[in-house]
């Protein structure tokens, strides 16, 4: 009946209300391309036409269009990036050009004006999108893909994504909205800037404040919290300084798999639409430790991250055709992240006792955690309750200097950061129902008597007490020098070419563990007939882990050159051809530190060559860029960390064939649009052989890289009924893909295609707007389990699937 109504209103709205804009209709559609200017991988900004890089671009305007749930579902209309957008609004995975990673951002570089957000998007649970979020203070988007990007930032041969602050103007101007949703959402975005003084001082400053119960049922506020951003600048004769600042403390929930049936359909007992394990009656962790006191954890907390950062920009015409341009920055993060992971898919009741020694069905006996209640569960599910916290500080300067000649310019500059991130983990396990609302559940074996070993195999629902801790630290020191020419060689030939040297240095640090009980305690474990039992007849405390006084610390240089050259040929004012080499590298990330550190020989930079050529035409109702690209990448290192707290540790080469596609038509005199992107691609694993944990060999020279599409595309055509009446509807399609690098068939994830649809109209200054997704209820997976390295079928599949059907309202007022 939910899936019925949705698709009625989103219909209802479709054919009765529109979109528009208060300007001409002219005005309304996507902002011309040939007069679009980029700065993001330019030493100085530069036409669209005339840049040879692949990039894409997103005004305030497009944004408002978009209406992304989240900054991943925006980057889902850049091609060449593989975006997983099921994770909610923040903690999802972007992959740049065929390149594997355990998720994250780990081959791009995130920015804000300029900046990185953080140096490194793809530490331990810290990815890049937890730290920034898009509101009305954002002014432009732009998304690079390969080319220029490993010459203006550390890290990131994959691209660039470069979110660009709204600066206050002489004209005062603002814009305010509310926002609702069939999930309880309550949305306030603000945004105002002006001059304090005409031509001379403005300013800039909005944010947003959220709050709402999430798409997925969870019980609590899923979402709460939001940000504040301001800036400040003063222009003078020969430049200008601005300072800024970003204050954010937003907690969100993360979701992970769930379960499915072996071909992916729902699961009995879960809904795979709106379920999610991260509920209420699970969420509220108090745990004893080896030593004394008790670890408490809640889950509704999800990933809290609390997010300081000043910043400072000067630029100065220092005469004689030179300038300099000085950034800075310095942020600080703390984040509580708590988040329930799926250690394996369901068992039978009686299958989970049979493998904790519980042989006799009969014997075993599960009872409500809650209330004592005898419980008969058709299946249960063992869960991680994993909590991490972290401590991160950056401070980043990049100073350059720019020379600009009759026919171009040359940039020398220097970047040098230093950041820090100390995290503990504390992880326990517990068991529930396979159920959408979980209920926690203790098991006894009934066998035995109360105070016999063995007899609880939990306690209060826990099946591992903290079974795993880490306290480990990472700091890097980046000192990068850089250089970039761009040069016109005949009206329509330009020449590009950049080198960036760096030599960087990473230290850590990892504390041992050891293994301990609460047998001696003197706690108790639980009770039975009136009697309290000890530790002694528990399993639950089986194996702690202990954290001990001796440090394993760690050192690791790197020293590389990046570079790149390129030629734009501009065939006329509407079409040019471009042909760029550029190459790269990624340093080590953080879990392949922590794996190696006895040994750091086995770890090496990711090398990455990419061969792009591409076409570009832009006019008054054509846009559309054709890229192909040929990429390679050398030592790359997989470490995904897994349930059982293990992680991999493999090491593998790559190499992809592509071709990314984007364009925008206007046809009927504008009244209709069509905005596409796609990428075709065949992304393959080269010289991965080696042996897995168990001394078994494996080779999978040839495979399909895990979890990435040979084709996914995006098409959004709308109708411009009037200059204030407007319609959309989306279309997603995500190719097939294959969990893991096995590329077993029984465990890929299919194909999957996602429709959405919104309407807007425009009364003056006011902006009424309603955007459905996933409004056919699709089942779309994004992700297998990457935490289990099991490829056997058994009762479920565990996967996650992109968010059920949603509706939004909002009302925008701009003046």
């Amino acid at each position: 009946m939910r899936k019925k109504s949705l698709i009625l209103v989103a219909g209802i709205a479709t054919m009765y209300f529109q979109n528009a804009y208060a300007q001409e209709l002219k005005d309304s559609v996507k902002t011309n391309e040939i007069d679009q200017v980029v700065i993001t991988g330019n030493s100085r900004p530069k036409k669209k036409i005339e840049s040879a890089t692949a990039i894409s671009t997103f005004t305030a305007k497009d944004i408002q269009k978009v209406n992304p749930i989240s900054a991943a579902a925006l980057l889902q209309r850049v091609p060449g990036f593989a975006v997983e957008t099921s994770g909610g609004e923040v903690g999802n995975n972007l992959f740049a050009r065929g390149i594997p990673s355990a998720g994250a951002y780990e081959f791009v570089q995130v920015q804000e004006d300029g900046l990185p957000v953080f140096e490194d998007g793809a530490l331990q649970f810290a990815n890049a999108d937890n730290f920034f979020r898009v509101d009305n203070t954002t002014a432009r988007m732009e998304a690079l893909r390969g080319g220029t990007g490993s010459i203006f930032a550390n890290n990131s041969p994959g691209g660039l994504i470069n979110f660009i602050s709204k600066e206050g103007t002489n004209e005062f101007k603002g814009a305010a909205k509310l926002e609702t949703s069939t999930y309880g959402l309550m949305r306030t975005d603000l945004n105002l800037g002006g001059a304090l003084i005409q031509d001379k001082l403005f300013f800039n400053v909005g944010g947003f404040y959220r709050t709402d119960s999430g798409i997925r049922k969870t019980g609590y506020k899923a979402n709460d919290g939001g940000q504040i951003r301001m800036n400040l600048k003063y222009v003078f004769d020969k430049g200008y300084a601005k300072v800024y600042y970003k204050n954010i403390d937003d907690r969100n929930t993360f979701y992970l798999p769930i379960p499915l049936t072996n071909d992916l359909k729902e699961f009995p007992g879960f809904d795979a639409h709106y379920g999610t394990y991260s509920y209420r009656s699970i969420g509220q962790l108090n745990v004893p430790q080896v030593g004394g006191g008790f670890f408490k954890r809640n889950l509704e907390n999800g990933i809290h991250p609390k997010v300081q950062t000043l910043g400072g920009e000067f630029k100065y015409d220092l005469g004689n055709n030179f300038s300099v341009l000085n950034k800075t920055r310095v942020t600080n993060i703390n984040m509580d992240y708590t988040a329930i992971f799926p250690a394996g898919g369901p068992q039978t009741a009686a299958g989970f006792a049979a493998s904790n020694g519980i042989a006799n069905a009969a014997n075993a006996q599960y009872t409500d955690a809650a209330t004592g209640a005898l419980v008969n569960p058709a299946y249960v599910q063992k869960l991680g309750f994993w909590a991490i916290d972290k401590q991160m500080h950056e401070f980043v300067n990049d100073l350059s200097f720019n020379y600009k000649m009759d026919k171009g310019n040359v940039t020398a500059g220097f970047y040098r950061a230093n950041w820090r991130s100390n995290q503990n983990w504390n992880w326990s396990n517990i068991l529930t129902t396979a159920t959408s609302k979980p209920t926690l559940l203790n098991l006894v074996d009934n066998s035995l008597s109360p105070g016999s070993a063995g007899y609880a195999k939990t306690y209060n629902g826990v099946t591992n007490i903290s079974f795993l801790l880490r306290d480990s630290g990472l700091e890097g020191s980046l000192n990068d020098a850089y250089l970039n020419l761009d040069y016109d060689l005949t009206d329509a030939l330009s020449f590009n070419g950049g080198i960036r040297y760096a030599q960087d240095y990473y230290k850590g640090y990892t504390v041992n563990t050891t293994s301990g009980n609460l047998n001696n305690s003197g706690l108790t474990a639980y009770t039975a007939g009136g009697n309290n039992y000890s530790f002694a007849s528990s399993t639950a405390d089986d194996g702690m882990s202990v954290l001990g006084n001796q440090y394993s610390y760690w050192n690791y240089k790197v020293s590389k050159v990046s570079y790149t050259g390129s030629l734009n040929y501009k065939l006329n004012t509407e079409n040019a051809v471009y042909g760029r080499f550029s190459h790269g590298f990624r340093s080590p990330n953080e879990e392949a530190y922590w794996n190696n550190s006895a040994d750091l020989s086995k770890i090496k930079p990711a090398l990455t060559n990419q061969i792009e050529v591409g076409y570009k035409h832009y006019s008054r109702n054509l846009d559309i860029t054709v890229i192909p690209f040929y990429s390679t990448l050398k030592n790359l290192s997989f470490t995904d960390v897994l349930s059982d707290g293990s992680s991999e540790n493999k090491f593998a080469d790559t190499r992809n064939f592509g071709v990314e596609l984007e364009g925008f038509v206007r046809l009927l005199d504008n009244k209709l649009e069509l905005v596409f992107n796609g990428t075709i691609q065949n992304p393959k694993y080269k010289n991965f052989t080696g042996l897995n944990a168990d001394g078994t060999s494996f080779s999978y020279d040839g495979n399909s890289v895990r979890r990435m599409p040979k084709l996914y595309f995006n098409i959004s055509p709308a109708v411009n009924i009037t200059k204030d009446w407007r319609t959309y509807v989306s279309y997603n399609y995500y190719g097939k893909r294959f969990q893991d690098e096995i590329n077993n068939e029984d465990n890929s994830l299919p194909a999957f295609s996602e429709f959405g649809a919104g309407t807007s109209y425009q009364l003056g200054k006011i902006r009424f707007g309603i955007d459905a997704t996933n409004i056919f209820n699709t089942i779309g997976i994004t992700e297998g389990d990457p935490r289990s390295t099991s490829t056997t079928a058994t009762v479920a599949r565990m996967a996650r699937p992109i968010m059920g059907a949603a509706v939004r309202g909002s009302i925008s007022l701009d003046f």
